[in-house]
């Protein structure tokens, strides 16, 4: 099975209402959707978001990677070669981690189809079923504490909560949802980077203090801020979980030694995919270090790919892929299950794909 062309297409999903961090507002995904061809008819699928405020990388510069870096160092490579194509695959731009992420996704796609076994079981076979968080937009407190009732309505039994936005305000916003919720529900709390250490120090103490039984923080300060990192962690009870601040294998061994967070958040598209996300587990579990599996806004394409790591592994013990969840539609045809906070993954080859409707291919 040889890589024959690599074509790149536009697809656009309408959220369910807007989702608003400490970064950024958005409502509605448009995202990157790449198709590897191949002589034996196969077709892998991989996508990638234009997240510039995080990764760095718009619609254009994945476009660019792809077309004009990564294709050319690709085709006419065997898919059974895997480890050959990760290598020219990593050398053929420096960073551009989501574009990456995207061929890499549809490279693992094929890999399962041509040995016609789900990835999941490639990878480790772990588990055919997870449980994922839902995310809280940051808004009024009252708005939250509505929204994270519906949530619970729902099923969801974990609510991330986005915060970041007036310190002050934010611990007014987790009183509204606990209260609204009770005790029986995990929060989770997600900065976003909104934080300087100092800051976060006083508000997740001020939060200890108010009994509000936080399960993590994620990424309380700016993401190169490593020293600040470690600062909140040695300070506070809540366990920290670093989420920008790890981009690569290299990033998760520094803040593993330093002792500069408590977790490990792994999203594809700041690894470049599902190679390094391997590395990192591996590292995670040298380290004794859990991980928490995440995604950006995507659809059910890359988040399918981020399921499948997540069924393979032990160490992925805290699940954030809620992205399908948060669109009003599922253009996707195939890939993972998706039942409110259960997520299950198929036996079908590869990701199980069986197509993707509304993409205007370039």
């Amino acid at each position: 099975m040889k890589i024959t062309d690599i074509k790149l297409g536009h697809i656009s999903v309408p959220l369910k209402k807007p989702f608003k961090t400490a970064l950024r507002t958005v409502e509605s995904i448009e995202d990157i959707i790449v198709r590897i061809e191949t002589d034996t008819g196969h077709i892998g699928y991989g996508e990638a978001p234009p997240t510039g405020v995080i990764t760095g990388d718009t619609t254009g510069a994945i476009i660019g990677a792809i077309e004009d870096h990564i294709k050319k160092h690709l085709i006419g490579l065997d898919i059974s070669n895997i480890e050959e194509i990760m290598l020219k695959l990593d050398k053929s731009i420096v960073n551009n981690t989501s574009a990456k992420a995207a061929v890499d996704i549809a490279i693992y796609d094929l890999y399962g189809q041509l040995y016609e076994a789900p990835v999941y079981k490639l990878l480790g076979g772990y588990r055919k079923e997870i449980t994922t968080d839902i995310t809280i937009s940051v808004n009024d407190p009252d708005e939250m504490a509505q929204d994270s009732i519906e949530a619970v309505k729902q099923g969801y039994k974990t609510l991330k909560i986005k915060v970041g936005k007036d310190s002050a305000l934010d611990i007014k916003r987790m009183e509204a949802i606990r209260e609204a919720v009770g005790y029986d529900i995990d929060l989770r709390i997600d900065a976003n980077q909104g934080w300087n250490a100092k800051e976060a120090i006083y508000i997740l103490r001020k939060m200890e203090d108010a009994g509000l039984n936080i399960e993590l923080v994620e990424q309380p300060v700016l993401a190169h801020d490593l020293q600040g990192l470690k600062l909140v962690t040695d300070n506070v009870a809540i366990p920290v979980l670093a989420d920008e601040s790890v981009f690569s294998p290299r990033d998760a061994i520094t803040i593993m030694q330093m002792g500069a967070a408590d977790l490990i958040n792994i999203k594809l598209m700041k690894t470049g995919g599902i190679h390094n996300a391997l590395k990192i587990c591996s590292i995670a579990e040298i380290y004794g270090v859990e991980c928490m599996l995440g995604c950006m806004l995507e659809t059910k394409v890359s988040v399918t790919a981020a399921v499948h790591l997540a069924a393979a592994k032990n160490i992925i013990t805290k699940i954030d892929l809620d992205g399908p969840l948060l669109c009003s539609e599922d253009p996707i045809n195939g890939g993972a299950i998706f039942e409110d906070c259960r997520i299950m993954v198929t036996d079908d080859p590869g990701f199980g794909f069986k197509g993707i409707r509304s993409v205007n291919y370039i």
